[in-house]
């Protein structure tokens, strides 16, 4: 049988006309992690069009977070007869877009998620890899001559502008650099800077370094220029590697920040090897239902989210002292850090439809610990060990996260270590903690929200300005706040006795009669987003009253969710998930484009977002328990999307209206996250079907075709 990882694939349709297909390839993205928070991304065309693009960004120590340390490789052929070309879509380092690309890049596609590139130029056929080595910042980018040809001459221009992926284009742009070298390892240091060197070596070739120090002439970064950022900015090149590459023989740049002794550990064969294999053990770990090429791909996509924050030293500390491990999910590439929400919201879809029951419980730990005043980290900054807690429901998604990680693993021992802190939230919430956020003592309903500050996952927020802030008792933090009350009650019950849960499910009680009697919005037939704020009650359509429904404890009266539905269907669903606004609202925007404040004010005002149609499916199928096939249909367009955009993973949000443009982040962590779940959730077979579990047993199984050392 053929292996599930060898029938991973996902290919990107090419256009070949010049009118459009060369910008068709320069909006497509690819995207590669290392387990560390580190990546090597950049369009498929080969051109930077983003500060945060780089072959190697590499995820360091505290205060550098992570850093821009390769920008770009320019790839230049030589032939014979004096004729040359770029491979990729650039006519110098970094260059402007080059169009001719479209004639030249036969293919383009992900194996296992890995990407992989096929040139073609006058008959001569070159085949291009990038890896990232697992919890290392080194990259490999692998060149392998297919035809035309015995061996031809190839140039690597690598160029460099050492800075954080934050950082503009224009931060530090008269730096100087220096290169020394010594056994085959060059080395490229900023002067005067706290940056590391970055370290370059050919495997396979003659290393050769022609020295040609330069700094490219001004270039645009044009996803930059249309988000309102600086856009116009250099990189500074050492010169060129030049080299033959051979039919027989392949070579590897490995660009790397760890020591040498690390960095070459591992031939490029032995980390490809590695890496496959480390793949293929994901797969045969996933659910059953998880079983074929599409949720496959979800996986390797699931993958790049789950990391061990490095720079956080001390966290690393304590948790290898219990003998245990630190992880967290950074929420989307290429530019958020690991969120508290968008953690517990993406827990069961990254880690435990995945089989990754291990880390799901580093991850509720590492969370549990950095409770304060009864709140969980809203983020981590990048290069910054403490954490920011402005959130509402963050803490409450906590309670979601942690049944389902029990109700999948039974780890009871995690539920007692993490019981008193699950009291002392509730308890904190009913006294009063920070940001306004209590228990209203008149009708037992959670109120959040303090003047400047956006506390719900409409979270938008730009010079001072909060786009929805949302003050007062919102419909969705109410849900979880009873749905917390409940999981809270059972967990007593179960482990101390009924008694020990009376007054928990007292409060749990009267927030029920309470929610049904002050957010029902008879008028509309749907509820209210939030009451008692400070204009009064908003009865704006939004998909938050979802989770009314989609929670494992549901506080919306049964006979309501039909017409809460019906509103959701009519008014907010799309084929990539739930605007959060409805058309039609005053505040309502189609778009999401512009400078950042243009872009903020569209942010939660109609944008729509992909991880809202996991409460959508969760709701509809609370509806319609037996319509397993209707509603995966739901997620047509979010698997299509796979082919776009980032290519292989699902993007943060989209336009409100067709043609329902993917924004934001190329990678967001609950948009996977969430299709993956319900991917599985909907599957016609049972959760527990033999078929698809022997199948999964018999991937475990299956011994790697070679090992560490042998020649592939």
């Amino acid at each position: 049988m053929m292996r599930l990882i060898d029938r991973t694939r996902r290919t990107l349709a090419i256009d070949r006309s010049d009118a459009t297909g060369a910008d068709s390839l320069l909006d497509a993205e690819w995207l590669v992690t290392n387990g560390l928070g580190g990546y090597s991304s950049s369009s498929v065309a080969g051109v930077i069009t983003r500060r945060y693009h780089g072959l190697l960004v590499a995820a360091l120590r505290n205060p550098l977070g992570r850093t821009v340390m390769l920008n770009h490789l320019g790839e230049l052929v030589r032939l014979a007869d004096g004729r040359s070309s770029f491979l990729g879509g650039t006519d110098d380092v970094g260059g402007r877009l080059d169009r001719s690309i479209v004639q030249r890049l036969h293919s383009f596609e992900l194996q296992a998620g890995l990407p992989v590139w096929r040139y073609d130029w006058e008959g001569i056929e070159i085949e291009k890899r990038v890896l990232m080595l697992h919890r290392q910042n080194t990259v490999h980018v692998t060149y392998r001559l297919l035809g035309g040809a015995d061996a031809v001459c190839v140039e690597l221009h690598p160029a460099v502008h050492f800075r954080g992926y934050e950082d503009p284009v224009t931060a530090r742009s008269n730096a100087r650099y220096a290169v020394s070298s010594s056994a085959g390892v060059y080395r490229i240091a900023a002067e005067g800077s706290q940056f590391p060197e970055l370290h370059l070596k050919l495997h396979n070739a003659d290393e050769q370094l022609v020295a040609q120090e330069r700094t490219t002439s001004e270039f645009i970064y044009p996803v930059e220029e249309a988000r309102g950022y600086e856009f116009r900015g250099t990189l500074w090149s050492p010169g060129h590697f030049a080299f033959e590459l051979r039919s027989d023989k392949p070579v590897t740049l490995i660009a790397s920040t760890e020591t040498e002794e690390v960095m070459l550990a591992l031939s490029p064969d032995d980390a490809q090897f590695c890496e496959t294999e480390r793949r293929r053990r994901l797969l045969a770990a996933a659910h059953p239902n998880a079983q074929d090429p599409t949720a496959a791909e979800l996986v390797f996509a699931a993958d790049q989210f789950i990391f061990t924050p490095v720079g956080r030293a001390v966290d690393r500390a304590r948790a290898e002292a219990l003998g245990e491990a630190i992880r967290s999910v950074i929420a989307g590439y290429h530019w958020f850090t690991d969120w508290g929400r968008d953690t517990m919201i993406s827990l069961e879809g990254l880690t435990l439809t995945t089989g990754r029951w291990r880390e799901a419980g580093y991850i509720l730990r590492t969370f549990g610990h950095y409770v304060k005043d009864g709140l969980i980290p809203n983020m981590f900054p990048d290069g910054s060990n403490r954490g920011l807690y402005h959130t509402a429901d963050a803490t409450l998604w906590f309670f979601h996260a942690l049944q389902r990680y029990v109700a999948v693993t039974r780890d009871r021992a995690l539920l007692l270590h993490l019981m008193p802190t699950l009291q002392d939230i509730v308890a904190r919430h009913l006294e009063g903690t920070d940001f306004g956020i209590h228990v209203d003592k008149r009708d037992g309903l959670l109120v959040q929200g303090e003047e400047g500050y956006q506390l719900t996952w409409m979270d938008a927020k730009v010079d001072g300005w909060v786009v929805t802030p949302r003050r007062g008792k919102a419909v969705e933090i109410n849900a979880l706040w009873y749905n917390a009350l409940r999981l809270l009650e059972g967990w007593l019950t179960e482990l101390r006795g009924r008694d020990a849960a009376t007054s928990i499910r007292e409060h749990a009680d009267r927030a029920r009669s309470s929610f049904n009697a002050r957010f029902w919005n008879g008028e509309r037939n749907y509820c209210f987003d939030v009451v008692d704020g400070p204009d009064g009650d908003s009865p704006e359509c939004r998909p938050n009253q979802l989770l009314a429904i989609s929670l494992d404890h549901p506080v919306l009266d049964r006979e309501r969710w039909e017409p809460v539905v019906q509103a959701c269907q009519a008014k907010l669903l799309t084929p990539f998930g739930l605007r959060s606004l409805a058309p039609g609202e005053p505040e309502y925007k189609s778009r999401y484009f512009g400078d950042l404040r243009a872009r903020d004010a569209a942010y939660h005002q109609g944008t729509v977002w992909g991880w809202l149609i996991g409460p959508w499916i969760d709701a509809w199928l609370r509806l319609h328990p037996d319509d397993r096939d209707g509603a995966r249909r739901y997620l047509d367009g979010l698997v299509a999307h796979l082919g776009e955009f980032g290519i292989g993973t699902i993007a943060e949000i989209f336009d409100a209206s067709e043609p329902y443009t993917p924004r934001g982040c190329i990678a967001q962590a609950w948009s996977v996250a969430e299709v993956l779940r319900c991917w599985v959730n909907t599957a016609s077979a049972p959760p527990d079907d033999g078929a698809a579990r022997a199948a999964a047993d018999e991937e475990a199984a299956e011994p790697a075709v070679a090992g560490i050392g042998a020649s592939h």
